[in-house]
């Protein structure tokens, strides 16, 4: 533990220090954050990038009075710091210890349990609001980052305040990391700007003028363009913000901690909506997060000298499959497009990127755009395979039944992430998505239970003629016997038995065949399916198995509300078989190793076992 961090009281104190004690804080924050993050991981550069804002922040609001939101909330490391609690940091993202993200139960300082990014605005213009009608005098300040602000809702957001006009304080915390400036809508106002008429009349007067300059003319043309470069993003941004309602500063030195102090009192001061335009360096102070902060962004256990993983996971991910196994059938049909929200290296699609630039289109982070984005591409004759997260694809939820299954277009959704995926918690998991997906008309879901049926589902979703979802878990995986050729509406029996048969889904199929080589010890007789295609479902074999098995259990990575489960219990219903459904409890689950959660909520395959064994020892 940091001794000198340690022996202040925060962030109290930060209102007492000079800046030059604040300045020694910030290099020792950092120092603690590499070091921390390097055992345990967790997100690392954008917190190094975000250390002075930060510090700015709780010297100059009355926190928690005063209300800090922040966007997506992986930055908020230095944030928890500075509120009591650097102790947690030695079991910062394991089972039973400090989450990642702000957290409503740690702190009072932390005002909402977030994790999704482009909601922070939404959130502190709301308690604004709240403030307000209740006669209350309190400041809001709501942290958003430059790739956030490619979500519709940060928009929609900026055009409320405009409209109320009430105190509100927005910082944009701008690191360069998430916009592409070929894409971004910044940039093309930009470019707008300098198209104009006017513009280059005057553009060509000027030159004309100080090219008739003898000997430093063409130096003053070039120095002007340059100026001028740099004035069009400091200005228009503001024209934007403005436009919209808003009191613009900036841009900002976000690493300076006397500019921000200055420019978020003189923010304090102003009436109505302000929002601060800060410039941050993502993974500044640490080389290695520098040159490569999109690495750093989220890490595993690292060397601090070297940068280097200190343990490297076996085999191809499930990211690593798709994205290799996608590129291969762009390759034989030009109809395949990929499609992402500002995630292509998680999703695996750099190899697609490199060999088909111009057929990947990442969208940002804009998860309804990028459903709709494709419907409009498949209604032309395209492929689309749309990779995102399982939790980030809910945002998207209206835009999946109205735009693609109620035209039942040939969309694939390839969703990465699903089931829980450990240390990153509630925001994270991706246990809803089947019992959505499941009651959409016209939608086909499947679910690899390893690799090579992953690389199968693929293939069979290019010869679909409507939209087909394809959901995998994070991590690798490895080979199982009895893989299944999928195909909708079939179930293929992976391991055979006469007590009781276990209907598994993709991640879970791997527990359940380890739930029936415990019991085999034990002296039962257990068959397992490999449920490879949730929608539709194998009805046939389904109706068979309730007349052959006294005991059928179902196992699922999802909630059992509203699961596969459910829909077998429900066709078994007239049968003498008894059915238990296992999968995830109606609550929201911690964050964890994936197999910790596993064996906690007995779904590991000692926990299937033992449900099966109570109840065949109870008949």
């Amino acid at each position: 533990m940091n001794k000198y961090i340690a022996s202040h009281v925060f962030p109290d104190e930060l209102r007492e220090m000079s800046y030059d004690e604040l300045e020694l804080l910030s290099y020792e924050l950092r120092d603690f954050l590499v070091d921390s993050v390097s055992r345990t991981g967790g997100h690392l550069a954008s917190n190094l990038g975000i250390v002075e804002l930060t510090i700015a922040l709780h010297r100059c609001f009355n926190t928690p009075e005063d209300k800090i939101v922040w966007d997506v909330g992986h930055q908020t490391y230095v944030h928890k710091i500075l509120t009591g609690r650097m102790e947690g940091f030695e079991n910062l993202r394991q089972l039973g210890g400090m989450s990642g993200f702000p957290k409503t139960s740690e702190s009072e300082y932390d005002l909402f349990d977030t994790g999704h990014s482009s909601t922070s605005l939404s959130l502190g213009l709301g308690l604004a609001a709240a403030r307000d009608m209740k006669g209350e005098d309190y400041k809001v300040v709501s942290v958003i980052g430059d790739g956030a602000m490619t979500g519709g809702i940060a928009y929609e957001a900026l055009n409320n305040a405009g409209n109320m006009n009430t105190n509100f304080i927005v910082v944009l915390n701008d690191n360069g990391m998430s916009i592409s400036p070929n894409t971004g809508g910044l940039s093309r106002s930009l470019g707008r700007i300098t198209s104009t008429d006017k513009y280059i009349h005057m553009k060509t007067q000027v030159k004309k003028g100080f090219s008739k300059v003898p000997v430093i003319g063409e130096s003053m043309i070039s120095g002007i363009h340059n100026a001028k470069e740099n004035i069009k993003y400091a200005v228009i941004d503001g024209i934007l913000f403005e436009e919209l309602g808003f009191k613009y500063i900036g841009p900002v030195d976000g690493h300076n901690i006397k500019e921000m102090c200055e420019t978020l009192e003189h923010a304090k001061s102003i009436k109505g909506p302000v929002l601060i335009h800060a410039v941050t360096r993502k993974g500044k102070g640490y080389s290695k997060a520098e040159e490569n902060p999109d690495v750093f962004h989220g890490i595993g256990a690292f060397d601090v000298e070297t940068g280097k993983p200190t343990s490297k996971s076996k085999g191809e991910s499930y990211s690593e499959v798709f994205g290799r196994k996608l590129t291969q059938m762009a390759g034989r049909d030009n109809r395949i497009v990929a499609v992402s929200a500002a995630m292509v290296s998680g999703v695996g699609l750099e190899g697609f990127r490199s060999s088909y630039p111009k057929r990947i289109f990442d969208v940002g982070i804009a998860e309804e755009h990028a459903v709709t984005f494709s419907a409009g591409m498949a209604k032309a004759g395209l492929r689309p395979y749309v990779a995102i997260y399982s939790s980030f694809l809910q945002r998207a939820y209206d835009q999946i039944i109205e735009d693609v299954c109620l035209q039942n277009l040939p969309i694939t959704f390839c969703i990465d992430r699903a089931g829980v995926v450990g240390a990153d918690g509630e925001t994270h998991h991706g246990i809803f998505d089947i019992s959505y997906l499941k009651s959409m008309p016209n939608m086909t879901v499947l679910a690899p239970s390893e690799p090579e049926e992953l690389e199968k589902m693929l293939e069979l979703s290019l010869t679909l003629e409507g939209p087909c979802a394809i959901r995998y878990p994070r991590g690798t995986g490895h080979k199982l016997k009895g893989s299944c050729e999928p195909q909708p509406g079939n179930a293929v029996t992976v391991k055979r038995g006469t007590q009781c048969q276990i209907w598994a889904a993709g991640s879970m199929v791997s527990q359940a065949i380890s739930a029936a080589e415990i019991l085999k010890e034990r002296g039962y007789s257990i068959s397992v399916v490999n449920l490879a295609s949730l929608k539709p479902l194998d009805e046939k074999k389904i109706r068979a198995a309730g007349k052959k098995y006294p005991l059928i259990v179902t196992v699922e990575d999802g909630v059992i509300s509203g699961g596969i489960g459910e829909s077998i219990s429900a066709l078994l219903s007239g049968s003498d078989a008894s059915v238990i459904n296992l999968g995830w409890p109606d609550r929201f689950i911690e964050h964890g190793t994936q197999q910790q959660l596993y064996a906690k909520y007995g779904l590991d395959g000692e926990g299937i076992a033992a449900c099966i064994e109570k109840r065949l020892k109870r008949k």
